[in-house]
């Protein structure tokens, strides 16, 4: 399962190899045994790269799981040690969620010393920056370790002021709408029974954060994803005009290879994992 788990994620038999400290000989033919006991293959073998056929995603997602699992078990018997785990958040998603958890783990965790830091790509989990990442987006994240934390549902947001003059989706005609790359309009629209592309104009957030803030500021009807606008809907300083939604990307943890080396960082994995199945795959 490693070599498999190693080059689905790495791409290649080659960096496979060198990452597990084998032969590309070897790991091929350990693909190739798992194949065989199978019966069907699990790569598209393709010019010094490899690609996961259908059965080989799903089969990753099963593989994954064990191998958590058997992190877990491990880590179990491994003696704790002090430790630093520094987290890489989304803002949004850092400054709504993420800091009470970490509130809540370190009342039993008092000797784990935490660092929280914010950003929306990659770098700092790539050049070493953070041990962990809490990210939004597709299931693919190449070179790193993913964990699906939960699933996320979009929809519009605005000002209560907003709102009053919004009764149908097709109201949004010639209203500002707020941008963001990761959040699809046309698909809202699709969901909402509107046939309309995606906005050619207004303004663009990187930070959805400041998406937020921006229609609460009546700025424009924001598209934003549940867990991030539900804090603003509680406090009534955001209302959604219309009912319908749509399912959009989902938020995941992401870490280098190298945290499953790290009991004190893996078990905060498991802890936050565990804490959004028992909130059925959603945040509290």
């Amino acid at each position: 399962m490693p070599a498999f788990e190693a080059a689905a994620r790495l791409g290649s038999f080659l960096a496979a190899a060198e990452a597990l400290h084998l032969t590309p000989s070897a790991i091929s033919h350990r693909i190739k045994q798992l194949e065989e006991h199978l019966g069907q293959p699990l790569f598209e073998r393709r010019h010094r790269a490899v690609v996961l056929t259908a059965a080989g995603r799903r089969y990753l997602a099963v593989v994954r799981e064990a191998l958590l699992r058997l992190d877990e078990a491990s880590a179990v018997l491994r003696a704790p040690r002090r430790e630093r785990l520094r987290i890489s958040a989304a803002p949004a998603l850092g400054s709504k969620w993420l800091v009470a958890q970490v509130a809540e783990y370190q009342q039993g965790h008092p000797d784990l010393e935490f660092t929280l830091g914010t950003a929306t790509g990659l770098r700092p989990l790539l050049n070493g920056e953070a041990d962990i990442g809490l990210r939004y987006g597709e299931e693919e994240w190449p070179g790193l370790l993913a964990w699906k934390l939960f699933e996320e549902r979009v929809f519009p947001v605005c000002s209560p002021t907003l709102a009053a003059n919004l009764q149908t989706p097709t109201d949004l005609d010639g209203v500002r709408l707020l941008r963001h790359p990761l959040l699809s309009w046309s698909r809202w629209f699709a969901a909402a029974g509107l046939r309309r592309p995606e906005p050619a104009s207004g303004p663009t957030y990187e930070d959805a954060l400041l998406m937020l803030e921006a229609a609460v500021a009546g700025h424009g009807v924001a598209l934003m994803a549940a867990t991030l606008a539900q804090p603003y809907l509680d406090e009534g300083r955001l209302v959604r005009p219309f009912a319908e939604d749509c399912p959009d990307r989902s938020f995941y943890i992401v870490a280098p290879p190298a945290v499953q080396e790290k009991p004190a960082i893996m078990d905060f994995i498991r802890w936050l994992l565990r804490c959004t199945r028992q909130n059925g795959q959603k945040p509290s």
